[in-house]
């Protein structure tokens, strides 16, 4: 195994990967000796002689697998970040074998005896808080992934197991061969007139790229898709763009995905009910914060009620600016973005664009970075000499406040071919504790999707991409800051509806004047951001604030819709209807036309691990805006809070239940009302 770089001892900082020196015709070989190694280490445990005990069985389990834990870091990162026709093809070849390994380890009858012969005695054990937490966590594990079924329960969860692993990556990758493969070239100056120069350099660049003489490329990356929704002056080409995007795998061709959602949907459900759950959401969300479908819903239904009232205002007052400057008939979806984006221009005289100048991404960086100092006492310092995946992929060193190493952080912040869509937080190694009681500190890395520079000009970020940065940093401070003994425990994993709180904490930063002018500066003349640019952020703070609202409850109440079935779906299932059916209480523009869905391209929930899950970022909402009036009231940059923050929470991983930690920190279970304050909105939504 040494001969293979993946499995060679890393001569590299803090035993960072060497991607300078792993290809792809390292990963068969790579997978099939940890997968060998991992079975051979369980089967291990379930031969030892000795009986059952917390060492020799789950510290033993806990520990076992560290060559696959290495490769699938690596892998799985690069699948969705860098990745190509040879990595898909390697990665439907190997998943099965993944789930071939998960359930004979989770369905093994004497594997799951000693564990339960641990677990019965754990009262005995004098174990210690985080260690009767990995064990219950072992235990009710298997326990609630089929160890107590019978003999044909298990082979047939075995069967599900598989065929949902190979249904939810083909998914995801007909998703991103897809939206790839659209672009809408364009030449005359009409069709682009109005559009922010800096859209268009990037979409001239690329026009020349892909071999065009003149005009303008765009596609369905979010700079390229966004920009020209916002700001393409005509609305037939707005619909063209729109249609393309929101018809992602629901063309009927070879990357259509309606067959495999109703694959998902119902192996979930049978999953779910092999399981003794009546729903897949009753499975998915009891160990959850949610507990139970009902309490979702009871959150988006109260949210709904306060916020709807405001959207249907907002939505009639963009619909008279719009139809007072032409616009014909109903305001459509595709309409939306543009009318919204003129309104704000005209009524608060801010936009992207007047903003972007002083949002420049090494500025913007170093004003995070800068944040995380003054909270949290830890400082960023670049390496050159770890290696790196891509040349837009940088490296930071992270230190602590006494200056000792805490992690290493990777960054890869620009859109390419090969790259999913969105941004996300990933860790490559895990935050635990070695045999030799030393702390393995974690490498984490960001992936976003920003808008790139120019020939002529840096990153220059919108305040909506800067918004992304803050929160995909704090899902970084959740597993750098991670002080725990096992690594199924540390940083991030944690109750989905629990983990969106470090990063929606950190956005409230940038509606703060004083942290604002810490860093906007504009990157030609150095001069701070005007402050009448800061009044008309702060006038235009609640701008269609109930509108996004409406719209991230609506993906909720579609992902629940999905995942409280109680019956199989058809295999004629008419998914368009399904969806419009789902969401239709939350909806307040116009529903999509014909051939277009979202659910196709709903990743999150079909590929992405927010199944029954979407609901989280609206339940962290409330924790978070919860949590940040504690700054409000002792200080934006109160050290004594922050601290609080990290040792109750951010430290703790998944030690103890989600509320305990929250109430550990705040001294009371969170309400909606400082959400509503923040959002400007009454409970009834007048």
């Amino acid at each position: 195994m040494t001969e293979n770089p993946i499995f060679a001892p890393f001569k590299t900082p803090h035993g960072a990967y060497p991607f300078d020196r792993i290809t792809e015709g390292d990963y068969r070989e790579a997978f099939a000796e940890a997968i060998a190694q991992k079975r051979a280490e369980v089967d291990a445990i379930i031969s030892c002689s000795e009986a059952p005990t917390f060492e020799n069985t789950i510290l033993a389990l806990e520990r076992c697998g560290s060559a696959l834990e290495r490769v699938t870091g690596i892998f799985f990162n690069l699948l969705h970040a860098h990745s190509t026709d040879e990595l898909m093809k390697i990665s439907e070849e190997i998943m099965p074998t993944l789930s071939e390994l998960s359930t004979y380890i989770i369905l093994s009858a004497p594997l799951f005896e000693r564990i339960k012969t641990v677990y019965d005695s754990r009262e005995s054990l004098n174990l210690e808080e985080e260690e009767l937490r990995l064990l219950t966590n072992c235990y009710e594990g298997f326990a609630e992934s089929g160890a107590l079924l019978s003999p044909e329960g298990k082979a047939r969860l075995e069967e599900l197991s598989l065929s949902l692993s190979q249904c939810s990556l083909m998914y995801g990758q007909n998703t991103l061969k897809d939206q790839k493969r659209y672009r809408l070239h364009l030449t005359d100056e009409c069709d682009v007139a109005g559009m922010p120069e800096s859209a268009l350099t990037i979409a001239r660049e690329a026009a020349t790229r892909e071999g065009h003489k003149d005009g303008w490329l765009f596609d369905l990356s979010a700079p390229s898709y966004f920009a020209f929704m916002q700001h393409a002056p005509k609305s037939d080409l707005r619909r063209k763009m729109y249609l393309a995007k929101m018809s992602v795998g629901a063309a009927g061709d070879e990357y259509d995905n309606q067959a495999n959602i109703r694959t998902l949907v119902n192996g979930r459900l049978e999953e779910a009910k092999l399981l003794g759950y009546p729903t897949f959401a009753d499975y998915a969300l009891h160990k959850r914060m949610a507990r139970k479908p009902e309490r979702v819903y009871e959150l988006l239904d109260k949210l709904l009620l306060a916020y709807k009232p405001v959207a249907e205002r907002e939505i009639e007052q963009i619909k008279t600016f719009a139809h007072e400057r032409g616009a014909m008939g109903e305001l459509m979806s595709w309409d939306w973005s543009y009318w919204a984006e003129q309104y704000k221009q005209a009524y608060y005289e801010l936009d992207d664009e007047m903003l972007r100048p002083y949002f420049e991404l090494g500025r913007v960086t170093d004003a995070i970075f800068s944040l995380a100092h003054q909270l949290y006492g830890i400082s960023f310092v670049e390496r050159q000499d770890v290696p790196v995946y891509h040349p837009d992929v940088k490296t930071y060193e992270v230190h602590d406040s006494d200056g000792g190493y805490l992690a290493l952080l990777y960054t890869d912040f620009f859109p390419r071919e090969g790259k999913q869509s969105g941004a996300w937080m990933n860790t490559l190694q895990d935050q635990y504790e070695q045999e030799d009681g030393s702390d393995h500190r974690p490498h984490i890395i960001l992936v976003m999707n920003f808008t790139p520079p120019t020939s002529d000009r840096p990153a220059l970020l919108t305040a909506g991409e800067v918004n992304t940065f803050l929160h995909e940093f704090g899902h970084a401070l959740h597993g750098m800051l991670s002080k725990c003994r096992f690594a199924s425990l540390s940083g991030t994993s944690v109750a989905r509806d629990f983990v969106e709180l470090p990063s929606q904490l950190m956005e409230n930063w940038l509606a703060e004047e004083d942290w604002l002018r810490s860093f906007a500066f504009h990157y030609q003349t150095g001069e701070p951001i005007p402050s009448e640019y800061v009044e008309r952020m702060e006038r235009a703070k609640h701008f269609l604030v109930g509108y996004a609202a409406c719209r991230q409850l609506s993906f909720g109440l579609l992902d629940m819709a999905w995942h409280t079935l109680t019956e199989p779906v058809a295999n004629d299932l008419d998914i368009k209807r399904f969806e419009d059916e789902a969401w239709q209480k939350a909806l307040v523009l116009p529903p999509s036309p014909e051939g277009t869905m979202m659910s196709t391209s709903f990743g999150h929930i079909f590929s992405g691990g927010y199944s029954a899950g979407y609901y989280g970022y609206k339940w962290a909402e409330v924790l978070d805006a919860d949590a940040f009036s504690v700054f409000k009231s002792q200080g934006l940059f109160s050290r004594e809070v922050a601290d609080r923050f990290r040792r109750e929470i951010l430290s703790q991983g998944d030690k103890r239940e989600a509320m305990d930690l929250y109430v550990a920190f705040r001294g009371q279970e969170p309400t909606i009302d400082a959400l509503l304050e923040r959002d400007g909105i009454s409970p009834q939504g007048a």
